[in-house]
C-alpha cells in the first residue's frame, strides 16, 4: 500500500523523486523518505509524517545533484510510523539501500538467522531484514546484485514491490514485484520506477508493467533486463503507451481531489458509456463481454467479489442482474471469500471489481476462482493493472485517476459498467421487454445531466452539514436498490470525518437499531420514488415518533417526505433501477462538507491508503 518511486539518468534525481512521492502520497502517508547517491556517499533523509515534512527536512541538507535516487511514502505494516521505521533502509554495510511496498511474512525467522550471523537491526521493519538478506547472499555467494535479489526473493514469503541500488554500482537499479504494482518508465537514456505511472507522466509515455514474480535490472545505456524470479529465465519487455495526462492528476482549481472527483462524475460516467451505449440504435457494445456472452447467459450464477466501495457497487449490481437478467447473484467480500472454502464450479462467473486493479484480497479471490475453473471477469479503472491482466476478460471504467482516498467517481462508473452488462445480458436472454430495455438505455444516457442537477444542490447540503458536524453517530437507511447506497454513504462519513456511522436496510431498523434513536441521532433516509416509497415513509414516521433528526434524500417535487423530514436533499427524478447513480451524490457532498468543517484532510484520511495491496 506504500508508494515507491525511483530515477536513474542524467537529470537531477531529487526533484523527480520528491514530486513523484507527492503524487503517490495517496498510497500511504505515515512517513516518507528519500535516498540519493552523489558519487561519493548516499544522502538519506526520512521522517515520520507527510512528504511535505520530508521536503522541509531535506531542504536543510546540502543536496548536490544526484543522478540516481529512490523514495518512499509509507502506510505502516511492520513497525510504528516513526523516523527509524521509515524507508529507505540500508544494509549493514551501508552499500545497499532499498524501498519496499508489501509484507514479508517470514521475516522473523530470516531476521533470527541473520542476527546469528552477526547482523544488526535498527528498525522494526521486515524491509530491513530483506535488504540484509540480499547483502548476505551477495557477499557469501559471491554473486552480482541482480542475482542476489533473485535468490533472496525465492527465500521470502509474502508480497513485495522493491527497488534498490548499490552505491558501488550507481548506474543500476534492481526492481521486482509480487502482489504489489510496479511500473518502469522508459525515457531517452533515463529510467523511472514507481508504483504507478503518475510520477513520470510528464517525462515519458512509454512504460513497462512488471508481472508477478518478475524482476528487472535497469542499467543506463542498456535495455531493461527482465527475468523471472523463480528460474531466472528471460522475459521480453512489453512497452505500453500511456494514455494518462498531467492535467488528470492535478487538482484543476479545486481545494481537494475529493471535491474535484465528485464534480467529475457527470463527465466520467459519460466517458464510461461513450462508444459503448448507443441508445438511439438500441445497442450496448462491450468488447470484453461480446466474446464471452454465452458463458454469462449459460452461467448457473454470478459471484461478485470486491472490497469497500467496490463491494457496495457489487450489491447494487446484485439487484440489477437479478431483476433484469434473472441470473442468481452472490456478492462476497473478497477478504473473506477464500477463507470459507467457497463452492465454485466451472458453471460460475466471477466478477471482480477494484478501482486500482491491485487489491490484494480481490487478487487472491481471483486466483482461487481460476483454480476452481470459474470464468473471471474484471472491472477496474487502471489500465495495465494486475487484475486487468489476471482476469479472463473484463471492462475498464473510464473514471480517470482517482487520487482522493475515499472513492467517489469510481463507485458511479463501476455501477455504470455493471448496469450496461446487466442490460446487455437481459437483452440477449430475452428477460427484459424491448420497451423497458430502450427506456433504460435512454435513461442511462441522461444520468450525467441528472448528476449535474444533483451537484447544483451543493450549497443546500453544506448548510445541513453545518448543523450536524458535531454529531457523534449517524444512521443511514435505504431500501432495495438504495440499501447499498446507504452503506456507501455511511462508509464515506466514517472514512473522512471519523464520525461513527452505520448503514441498514430501512426495514431492519426496528430489529435493533431503533433503540439508538433519540433527539441527538441524525438519520439519513433515502426516500426517492420507488416501489418501496410507502414503506420508507412508514419508517420515517417511526423515526419521527422517537424524535430522531431526519435528513431525507428525496425526488424533486416530493411533498410527503418533505413534510415529515427535518431536512431534505433533493435529486432529479430517476428510475429506481438507476437511482443509486444519483442518490449517492448528496451523501458524498454531505460527508465532504462535514469532514472539512471538522478540519479533516479529506484526501488523506488517517490510517487509510488508496490501493490496499496487502492482506
Amino acid at each position: 500500500m506504500c508508494g515507491i518511486v525511483g530515477y536513474i539518468g542524467n537529470r537531477d534525481a531529487y526533484p523527480i523523486v520528491l514530486n513523484g512521492l507527492k503524487r503517490l502520497e495517496y498510497r500511504g502517508y505515515d512517513s516518507a523518505g528519500i535516498a540519493l547517491y552523489d558519487g561519493t556517499k548516499i544522502q538519506l533523509c526520512k521522517t515520520k509524517g507527510k512528504v511535505a515534512d520530508l521536503e522541509e527536512k531535506f531542504s536543510r541538507q546540502m543536496a548536490t545533484k544526484c543522478k540516481i535516487g529512490i523514495g518512499h511514502t509509507r502506510w505502516a505494516t511492520h513497525g510504528v510510523p516513526n523516523d527509524i521505521n521509515s524507508h529507505p533502509h540500508y544494509s549493514n554495510s551501508g552499500d545497499l539501500v532499498i524501498i519496499h511496498n508489501g509484507i514479508i511474512e517470514n521475516y522473523a525467522s530470516i531476521k533470527k538467522e541473520l542476527i546469528n550471523r552477526g547482523y544488526t537491526f535498527y528498525s522494526d521493519t521486515d524491509t530491513e531484514v530483506l535488504v540484509n538478506l540480499i547483502e548476505d547472499i551477495k557477499i557469501n555467494q559471491k554473486v552480482k546484485l541482480g542475482q542476489a535479489v533473485q535468490i533472496a526473493l525465492n527465500e521470502v514469503v509474502g508480497a513485495y514491490a522493491i527497488a534498490l541500488f548499490d552505491k558501488n554500482k550507481p548506474d543500476e537499479i534492481v526492481v521486482a514485484k509480487l502482489g504489489s504494482p510496479l511500473a518502469i518508465g522508459i525515457g531517452e537514456d533515463e529510467f523511472f520506477v514507481a508504483s504507478d505511472a503518475t510520477p513520470f507522466i510528464e517525462f515519458t509515455k512509454n512504460a513497462i508493467y512488471l508481472e508477478d514474480e518478475e524482476m528487472a535490472i535497469i542499467r543506463l545505456g542498456k535495455d531493461v533486463n527482465i527475468r523471472k524470479v523463480k528460474d531466472d529465465s528471460s522475459v521480453a519487455p512489453y512497452i505500453q503507451k500511456l494514455k494518462l495526462n498531467l492535467e488528470q492528476i492535478e487538482k484543476g482549481g479545486y481545494d481537494y481531489f475529493m471535491l474535484k472527483e465528485i464534480y467529475e462524475q457527470p463527465s466520467v460516467i459519460k466517458d464510461t458509456y461513450r462508444g459503448r451505449l448507443l441508445a438511439d440504435k438500441g445497442i450496448i457494445k462491450l468488447g470484453g463481454l461480446e466474446n464471452h456472452i454465452e458463458k454469462f447467459t449459460n452461467a448457473d450464477r454470478i459471484i461478485i467479489v470486491a472490497c469497500g466501495t467496490s463491494w457496495h457497487a457489487g450489491l447494487v449490481a446484485e439487484y440489477i442482474f437479478e431483476d433484469w437478467a434473472r441470473i442468481p447473484v452472490e456478492v462476497e467480500y473478497a477478504s473473506e471469500f477464500r477463507y470459507r472454502n467457497p463452492v465454485i464450479t466451472d458453471k460460475d462467473i466471477i466478477i471482480a471489481i477494484s478501482q486500482s486493479g491491485e487489491t490484494a484480497d480481490t487478487l487472491a479471490a481471483i486466483k482461487l476462482a481460476k483454480e476452481k475453473g470459474a470464468f473471471v471477469y474484471g472491472i477496474c479503472n487502471v489500465v495495465g493493472s494486475t487484475i486487468s491482466r489476471a482476469t479472463d476478460s473484463g471492462t475498464y471504467t473510464h473514471a480517470g485517476p482517482e487520487i482522493g482516498v475515499a472513492s467517489t467517481k469510481a463507485f458511479t462508473t463501476q455501477i455504470t459498467v455493471l448496469t450496461m452488462i446487466a442490460l446487455k445480458l437481459a437483452k440477449v436472454k430475452g428477460t427484459i421487454s424491448q420497451s423497458n430495455y430502450r427506456l433504460h438505455l435512454r435513461e442511462l444516457e441522461l444520468i450525467p445531466s441528472n448528476v449535474e442537477m444533483a451537484l447544483q444542490k451543493n450549497n443546500d447540503i453544506e448548510e445541513i452539514a453545518k448543523l450536524f458536524k458535531d454529531a457523534t453517530n449517524f444512521l443511514y437507511l435505504g431500501r432495495g436498490y438504495n440499501f447499498p447506497v446507504a452503506l456507501e454513504g455511511a462508509l464515506k462519513l466514517k472514512e473522512i470525518s471519523y464520525i461513527h456511522a452505520e448503514g441498514y436496510p430501512a426495514a431492519e431498523m426496528k430489529h435493533g437499531p431503533i433503540a439508538l434513536i433519540d433527539e441527538q441521532m441524525p438519520i439519513v433516509v433515502i426516500a426517492v420514488n420507488s416501489n418501496h416509497y410507502d414503506k420508507v415513509v412508514s419508517n420515517i414516521q417511526e423515526i419521527k415518533s422517537r424524535k430522531g433528526k431526519i435528513i431525507a434524500v428525496v425526488t424533486e417535487g416530493d411533498t410527503v417526505v418533505k413534510e415529515l423530514a427535518d431536512y431534505i436533499m433533493e435529486v432529479p427524478n430517476t428510475p429506481e433501477t438507476l437511482s443509486p447513480l444519483v442518490t449517492t451524490i448528496p451523501l458524498q457532498l454531505l460527508s465532504y462538507h462535514i469532514a472539512l468543517m471538522l478540519g479533516r484532510n479529506v484526501d488523506q484520511p488517517r490510517n487509510l491508503a488508496k490501493a490496499v495491496t496487502v492482506e
